[in-house]
């Protein structure tokens, strides 16, 4: 019985030799010594996928890091499969592009970014011009590397005596961690840079500095009206313009009779942000969880007083109108500010689900609430948790991946999902899932059903599964639709790969 309709019908090697290079590079199972075989240009775009798009042995690595060609170099800056370290090998590289593509991060960015090691961010944080000004000066690298979100909020801190001003400024961004006499530390600096950083913390706070002249229209205003202590006298304008209220009831310096004053605001908008607020009079809150609109009274009551504003904020994330919203696909930040332990704790416990999906987001919670919460009633916290915990279990993790589309691409990343025990998703309408099925090498037989399946990705997963062997691998690589797979088998012996790569004229 053939393998596939077209089994029968041999195609001609050279047709087949780019599906095969492509195979190869993505194969798990192949050895360095093939690998490295892929680090000639005849290799074609075949090189690229090796270097960017899959995790490598450290003798690639090494040779990579080595490579005569900067692109080949700066596709292993990129990839996001390869560890910080390894990617943080060329923070020195003598081509600036490659430095770049280093501090820039991973491409494509992935949800949950993993820091550079302290080392490869002093490098790039106190690196000097290369004398490649055409291309990117310093500055621009470091632009890249601050919106990578590779810098941690914790190196930022530890930073804070650092003997490098560039370094030493970090501390900066994170004020609010600081002790008040390495506020003042840092205000006395030395350096200029550091000490206006320090200061324009210090000015937000002051209604004679941004906030003491009405703002000009644009990202300006908005910026000034919801972040920074406003004069008497535009915080009065403010309060009488319906378009600006919500930014002042957002405005964290906003005194407390303005905030009595926006609690009574027509717009529940404005209500229901005033209800968020960690520094709200107990008679405020106690007048908002009464209100006669549901989101300003759940707003008020799922948090009572006390709370602070990092308790807030975890559950401003969760209260959102349209359930929809929840199936978010944004970054995974380290927080600045953090709630405690037992905060979370509690919030894993409590009876509210707005609570719960707070604390499923908390990548620190112990594996006691862990379990508790991947047996949630509610579905979006049992998939929150997926998408979030590091010990979430497999079994959540399939649901999640199953359930929901937007996360897959964040899921595939981590090893927590499942690649076993999936025959039950053989026949799944959604080809990613089917996908991920087809390539469990536990199916018990091969998933020969799948080779003609009409997405390429089913087929591919198919054919790449190790259940296929000897002559089945050998009528799957010369067919177009299931060479590339089969060529990533890793049930494919070295000989055979290196035998692909001959037919492909690779050099030995």
């Amino acid at each position: 019985m053939p393998i596939s309709p077209s089994a029968s019908s041999p195609c001609p090697a050279s047709a087949l030799t780019d599906l095969w290079l492509r195979g190869v590079a993505a194969n798990p199972g192949a050895p360095a010594e093939v690998l490295l075989r892929l680090l000639d240009p005849a290799a074609g775009a075949a090189r690229q996928l090796l270097c960017e798009e899959r995790g490598l042995p450290d003798e690639v690595v090494d040779a990579v890091v080595a490579h005569p060609e900067a692109k080949v170099r700066r596709f292993l800056a990129r990839n996001a499969h390869a560890a910080p370290a390894h990617r943080g090998r060329l923070a020195a590289d003598p081509h600036v592009m490659v430095r770049a593509a280093v501090a820039g991060g991973p491409r494509p960015r992935p949800r949950q970014q993993r820091p550079l090691p302290d080392g490869v961010l002093l490098t790039l944080l106190t690196a000097e011009d290369s004398g490649e000004p055409e291309l990117l000066t310093v500055n621009e690298i470091l632009q890249e590397l601050m919106f990578s979100r590779q810098v941690t909020a914790s190196f930022r801190y530890r930073m804070r005596g650092h003997e490098h001003p560039t370094v030493r400024g970090l501390a900066t961004d994170v004020w609010s961690r600081l002790t008040a006499e390495e506020q003042e530390a840092l205000l006395n600096d030395p350096d200029p840079d550091v000490r206006a950083s320090a200061e324009y913390r210090v000015s937000a706070a002051d209604p004679a500095g941004k906030g003491a002249v009405f703002p000009a229209p644009g990202h300006y205003r908005w910026m000034v009206l919801n972040n920074y202590a406003l004069s008497d006298a535009v915080l009065e304008a403010a309060l009488a313009d319906p378009e600006f209220r919500t930014s002042i009831a957002f405005n964290p310096y906003t005194p407390p009779h303005a905030v009595a004053r926006l609690a009574r605001d027509a717009d529940p908008a404005v209500r229901e942000c005033v209800a968020a607020r960690a520094d709200l009079d107990p008679a405020v809150w106690a007048e908002l969880a009464e209100d006669p609109h549901a989101r300003v009274r759940t707003r008020a009551r799922v948090q009572p007083l006390p709370r602070t504003t990092a308790q807030c904020r975890a559950v401003d994330h969760e209260m959102k109108e349209d359930p929809r919203d929840w199936d978010c696909v944004c970054p995974i930040p380290e927080p600045y500010t953090e709630p405690d332990a037992d905060w979370y704790r509690a919030c894993a416990e409590s009876e509210e689900v707005m609570l719960r999906l707070a604390a499923a987001r908390c990548p620190t919670l112990p594996a006691d609430l862990v379990a508790r919460l991947a047996e949630d009633p509610h579905e979006e916290v049992r998939h929150r948790l997926a998408s979030w915990h590091p010990l979430a279990p497999a079994e959540t993790v399939l649901a999640a991946f199953v359930a929901r589309p937007r996360q897959r691409p964040h899921l595939l990343m981590q090893s927590r999902l499942p690649r076993t025990g999936l025959s039950h998703l053989l026949d799944h309408e959604d080809p990613e899932v089917r996908a991920l099925a087809a390539a469990d090498p536990t199916l018990g037989r091969a998933p020969v059903g799948l080779l003609t399946d009409r997405d390429d990705r089913v087929r591919r997963a198919a054919a790449a599964n190790p259940l296929f062997t000897g002559d089945a691998v050998e009528a799957l690589l010369h067919d177009p639709a299931t060479a590339e797979g089969a060529a990533a088998n890793p049930g494919l012996p070295a000989a055979r790969l290196h035998a692909l790569l001959d037919l492909a004229d690779l050099p030995r």
